[in-house]
């Protein structure tokens, strides 16, 4: 079959079991269980007759062969036992649960999945159909499944300036669907910036991709977004930690770190008290590799961030506007970053573009450096893709081209080369400007968060974006708002 039938089929029975109330989220956990067994039973047959540690009585052969209530019951028991198995294998199926209520829907999708040659197929089909499905998941808002889903478009330009090379390491300690890992994984793959040889094809699956994501639903679905698309192996230990990433220093170091580490300010725990009720406290982490020790969770990534880093590391990482002026803690966590590291580039993004409404977010690049007494910082670059920028999620969503410019000021191959767009003598306004180490630390707080834009929507009612682009917004805030009371509700129960 056509691999753009196969594609159909997928999202026919999505739609499908919708109207079951089975939703996009639902589908992709168990589709994740089915495919996992039937690529184990793939491999184990000829021509790569590989051992798989899946108990016979747990395989994808004796799921075929039944149906109505003894496939319901046999299937049930199959995500129990695999969830007690260590490994890739434990990761995929641990707390896992059969949401498709209907034996009858459910013997038709194994029956689908059956027909087909998953591991034959090739990789960038059957990767596209697990996207795709991520993608659909993240956009629908009452899920709240968009806060793992970091924009692809967003993550290709950031891979674009970063430039990882082979036989290199790279993680992402929050690392949700894994959209790092594929960005840069397809950057290496393209034949445009490298030809690789065997070992640096096998370094490149095996060996350069580490991350951490506590959210077990989410980390299957980044373990199998991997497989498919031929990162890591399917009988293989999982590179994926369901460790908290910031509750110690990492054993290892690594080259880069591409990362979005989840929106919130604060970490915290939630215990039951003496009287039984459910209280939260602010959590936090005391390391003494740490600048300083606070509950923010921003900042606690970005110190970790830091600590993750070989002295020849690079790190591209989203973080929200909060961690750029903040005082106490956030002015410590800025002018350690400017002193220990080389902080050469931040690209203010705008509004619009992640799933988590609202959140007003920046990538920073910077490289890591040895111990000095000097800064290693000696200018910023600043791009500010915010000022008069209008993107939604759905009418004009973030594009890689929208982010060219960008890209072209960054100047990837020799940053020595930058030239700025804004001329401070002539007051040519442009996107493109740098920021002197002295003059970042004589502002107030070492504040990071500069403008220099004028916003049109404030000064000119003839420059409002139209009314079409300012509706969805409001709607798509309204929906963010909407989720944000459902969840309270929730608590409160």
């Amino acid at each position: 079959m056509m691999t753009s039938a196969i594609v159909q089929k997928v999202w026919s029975f999505c739609n499908t079991l919708r109207d079951d109330g089975v939703g996009y989220g639902d589908y992709l956990e168990q589709l994740t269980y089915l495919l996992f067994l039937k690529m184990a039973d793939e491999y184990s047959r000829p021509p790569h007759n590989r051992k798989m540690d899946i108990p016979a009585d747990y395989n994808w052969e004796s799921l075929t062969g039944k149906s109505g209530d003894a496939l319901d019951t046999h299937y049930n028991r199959i995500l129990r036992e695999l969830g007690k198995q260590k490994g890739a294998l434990g990761q995929i199926f641990t707390k896992s649960q059969n949401k498709i209520t209907d034996p009858a829907k459910l013997y038709k999708l194994i029956a689908m999945i059956n027909a087909e040659n998953w591991v034959g197929m090739g990789v960038k089909d059957k990767g596209d159909i697990y996207e795709g499905l991520l993608k659909k998941n993240a956009e629908d808002v009452v899920s709240g499944a968009g806060q793992y889903f970091t924009p692809r478009d967003l993550i290709a330009a950031m891979v674009e300036c970063v430039r990882p090379e082979p036989m290199k390491t790279i993680a992402d300690p929050a690392c949700g669907t894994g959209g790092f890992f594929l960005g840069a994984y397809n950057f290496i793959v393209n034949t445009d910036n490298y030809h690789l040889d065997k070992e640096q094809r096998e370094f490149l699956k095996l060996h350069t991709f580490f991350g951490n994501e506590i959210v077990s639903n989410t980390r299957r679905l980044c373990l199998m977004n991997m497989f498919l698309h031929n990162i890591g192996d399917i009988d293989s230990d999982s590179f994926i930690s369901p460790q908290d990433s910031l509750i110690s220093s990492a054993p290892v170091s690594y080259d880069y770190v591409l990362a979005n580490p989840p929106f919130g300010k604060k970490s915290s725990i939630t215990f039951t008290n003496e009287e039984g009720e459910e209280e939260k406290e602010n959590l936090v982490y005391n390391r003494q590799d740490f600048i300083v020790t606070t509950s923010n969770k921003q900042l606690n990534f970005l110190q970790h961030i830091m600590t993750l880093l070989k002295t020849t590391g690079k790190a591209a990482v989203v973080l929200p506007d909060n961690v750029l002026f903040e005082g106490g803690a956030g002015e410590k966590v800025r002018k350690a970053l400017l002193h220990k590291t080389d902080l050469h580039t931040i690209l203010r993004l705008p509004t619009g573009i992640f799933y988590a409404q609202g959140v007003k977010a920046n990538v920073l690049f910077f490289d890591a450096k040895p111990a000095s007494k000097d800064p290693w910082t000696k200018e910023v670059w600043i791009y500010d893709y915010r000022t008069n920028i209008h993107h939604t999620l759905k009418k004009n969503p973030l594009k890689l081209k929208d982010l060219s410019d960008f890209i072209k000021c960054y100047n990837p191959t020799n940053r020595s080369k930058r030239v700025e767009t804004y001329n401070s003598e002539t007051n040519t306004e442009g996107r493109w400007r740098k920021f002197t180490y002295d003059e970042i630390v004589a502002r107030d707080k070492t504040s990071l968060d500069i403008t220099w834009l004028r916003d049109n929507s404030l000064a000119d009612l003839d420059n409002l974006p139209d009314p079409e682009t300012i509706a969805s917004e409001i709607v798509e805030n309204l929906e963010a708002g909407l989720l944000s009371f459902k969840k309270i509700a929730e608590r409160m129960k």
